[in-house]
């Protein structure tokens, strides 16, 4: 997050790969948090910065200065160890760094036109990717080296991406997600999937990075458009549970894709799809033998195909349903955009306008031990708003995918001490 709005405290916001500690630069300097606890660990006024990253929880920070003073200039990077106070190395560009991301092994540099992409340890370049012009410096990475992607904008006119394998140095796709330009997008932290919004902020698509030419899953935010500011999935080694969302309406934007894939429709399908075929040989040798009761038996047989796709697909036939005449038309896999049962929201959680960054720390799945069906998730939000404030938030979601939340803390960040 990165708000340089007279009006705000925090010019930017991050948190580690692990989401154990998060950073916030702000005019005077930057701070480092301990996230369970919210206790200050860090601290350095020297003047703005734009960029403050981590590397998990070591020493080593990726710094960028706001340029209101000579030595905080916004084309250099700086590589800083918070224990012993010592710049490390320096990095120089010719225009203003406006993002940077790390992992155990990658270092990218995010500019206007091009993304650099260094080995973290010799600092010596990669890569260098041409870009579209991308003035908000919009990126997602993957801290996972097993799947270590980084996504960038692939046009300024419409909402598609490029995904880069930046550990083999190969373009590994691009995912055409959207109409309008992209506003927000973030990878899994297992580099599995991308979830992105466009400046529209409507609707929230979610892709499997693997085969990203397939929609996995498409979710509406609202009705009106609204600017996202950020994108969140839920710690998960598979398909994460929660995806969060934030905007300038003020409220957070909750989708439950593990509710949206319930596991007992695999096993449904397994089961179906052998009886499906057996039952059709039966018909063959029923009509053979009684051909006079033949169209009896097609009109019991099709009832009972309907019932038994209507226990397996009944999320999406209420979608369907629900939206009448294109509901009819449209495929399951769009259509369930339409449907609102998999969105939860937050409302006004934050003031309207004022620009948030939000996380999901952590996920608890209660399942079923002998069907493993989701019985109820719990998460924990954390919010860190450019007014100032972080914010945590304890949410449920039972069984019948009904919300409850409750803030569990809030305190000021530029008061702490």
């Amino acid at each position: 997050m990165a708000n340089h709005s007279s009006t705000s405290s925090i010019l930017c916001a991050s948190f580690n790969q692990d989401l154990s500690y998060f950073a916030v630069g702000t005019r005077d300097g930057f701070r480092i948090f301990e996230t369970n606890t919210g206790k200050l660990c860090y601290e350095r006024a020297v003047g703005a910065f734009v960029i403050v990253e981590m590397l998990f929880s070591s020493s080593l920070l990726a710094i960028v200065g706001a340029g209101d003073q000579p030595s905080l200039s916004p084309r250099r990077l700086c590589l800083f160890n918070k224990t012993t106070g010592a710049a490390l190395r320096e990095l120089n560009f010719l225009t203003s760094i406006l993002a940077v991301r790390m992992n155990r092994q990658r270092l990218v540099v995010i500019l206007q036109d091009k993304a650099y992409v260094y080995e973290i340890n010799s600092l010596s370049i990669v890569d260098i990717i041409d870009t579209v012009p991308n003035i908000k410096g919009l990126c997602a990475f993957s801290p996972c080296l097993d799947a270590c992607y980084l996504a960038l904008p692939a046009s300024t006119t419409k909402g598609s991406a490029l995904l880069y394998n930046v550990m083999n140095r190969h373009l590994h796709c691009e995912i055409e997600a959207h109409r309008s330009p992209l506003a927000a997008m973030v990878l899994s932290s297992n580099g599995m999937y991308i979830a992105t919004a466009s400046e529209q902020g409507t609707i929230i698509r979610v892709h499997l990075v693997s085969d990203a030419t397939k929609q996995s899953y498409s979710f509406r935010r609202g009705t009106y458009p609204s600017t996202i500011f950020s994108l969140s999935f839920g710690p998960s080694k598979q398909l994460p549970d929660i995806l969060a969302a934030s905007s300038s309406s003020g409220s957070i934007h909750l989708f439950t894709l593990g509710f949206a894939s319930h596991p007992r429709r695999e096993l449904q399908l397994k089961i179906f799809f052998p009886t499906f075929h057996l039952f059709g040989y039966f018909i063959v040798v029923f009509k053979k033998l009684f051909p006079m009761f033949f169209p009896l038996i097609i009109l019991l047989s099709l009832k009972w195909i309907l019932e038994v796709i209507s226990c397996i697909f009944g999320d999406f036939s209420r979608s369907k349903s629900s939206s009448g005449f294109l509901g009819s038309i449209i495929p399951g896999a769009v259509s369930d955009v339409l449907d609102p049962a998999y969105h939860h929201v937050l409302h006004d959680t934050v003031p309207a306008g004022v620009k948030s960054y939000v996380v999901i720390r952590k996920v608890e799945n209660m399942t079923n031990s002998s069907s493993s069906d989701l019985l109820a998730c719990r998460a924990i939000l954390s919010v860190i708003t450019s007014n100032g404030f972080f914010k945590e938030y304890n949410i449920s979601i039972n069984a019948r995918n009904e919300l409850s939340w409750a803030l569990g803390r809030e305190f000021n960040l530029l008061t702490v001490t």
